[in-house]
């Protein structure tokens, strides 16, 4: 390659709960760097998660998200004029990203009233292993088993 890899960027942990996971989550929720409406999304969400279960509600959020992380991915890959869907193998920083961006995601898609109701509502899903966000994941993985025979193809 002719050009060095990008220095990966740090990121500091946030204000209340002080965890660097918290503000890549809010990363992805922002919009238009709005940072502090998305802090507060977050937090009221999870003030309504803990109040809800009577859990911790980082907690719960913590353990919901890992629900909705995929381990694997099918790709693209042509060979000989036929495209396949090859399983592979998804990298800890993919794996995070995918599962923050499908919550966040399917949350956006809810008929909550607030945007902090429809992610607490999305987050006590995937906490209970159900919901869309979790379905995603549960049909990638299916894909990928389907896909099994092509892996002999990975790259």
């Amino acid at each position: 390659m002719r050009k060095s890899k990008p220095k990966k960027r740090i990121i500091l942990p946030d204000p209340k709960f002080n965890d660097v996971l918290v503000t890549k989550f809010v990363n992805n929720l922002m919009y238009t760097g709005k940072k502090n409406l998305a802090f507060q999304i977050f937090y009221d969400a999870i003030a309504q998660v803990s109040e809800k279960t009577g859990e911790d509600g980082l907690e719960v959020w913590k353990k919901g998200l890992n629900n909705v992380t995929p381990n694997v991915e099918v790709r693209s890959r042509r060979i000989g004029g036929a495209t396949f869907q090859i399983p592979s193998e998804i990298r800890p920083s993919r794996k995070s990203s995918i599962g923050m961006k499908n919550l966040i995601l399917f949350a956006r898609k809810r008929h909550e009233k607030t945007m902090s109701g429809k992610l607490a509502g999305e987050i006590m899903a995937a906490y209970k292993e159900e919901g869309a966000a979790f379905k995603r994941k549960e049909d990638t993985h299916r894909m990928a088993d389907a896909n099994k025979a092509f892996s002999h193809f990975r790259f």
